[in-house]
């Protein structure tokens, strides 16, 4: 396996019920019976990825930016084809940012640089999905200077 190789192995554990475990060695339930809805389906999954790995992405941006960030939120969803392979052609990342005197030019600026350079899931995403990123930002009068 080459050095940049990563690699996930995935059992299933019986009923349609999978146990995929992570390249670092975590443990993830994966459901396809969408009945029992037991836990995550794949693509579920692949919508948790997209906003952990641009959240990860963004807020670290705006801690170097000395951004007042009080709380973040990021709400994913998409649109799927209605035949096989139900891909998603479309994807809607909304960052929600709470803190003080937040810069809308600085939060505009960490998500074109998380969508466009950082993001390893939306470059691997962008060739078969649209991605879509808006933003909303709310000031937390609790968090003001006194």
């Amino acid at each position: 396996m080459a050095a940049s190789e990563q690699k996930a192995t995935i059992q299933l554990a019986g009923n349609d019920l999978f146990v995929g475990i992570s390249p670092s060695g975590h443990a993830q339930a994966i459901e396809t019976d969408s009945q029992r809805n037991g836990a995550a389906t794949p693509m579920e999954l692949l919508l948790l990825a997209l906003g952990g790995c641009t959240g990860v992405d963004v807020i670290s941006i705006l801690k170097k930016q000395r951004q007042q960030v009080t709380g973040y939120r990021i709400e994913v969803h998409g649109d799927r084809r209605e035949e096989f392979p139900r891909a998603y052609t479309r994807l809607y990342v909304k960052h929600i940012i709470t803190g003080h005197a937040i810069s809308e030019q600085a939060v505009a600026r960490a998500i074109e640089l998380s969508d466009q350079k950082y993001c390893s899931v939306a470059a691997t995403l962008r060739g078969t999905a649209e991605i879509i990123t808006s933003y909303e930002i709310i000031e937390d009068s609790s968090a003001a200077a006194p």
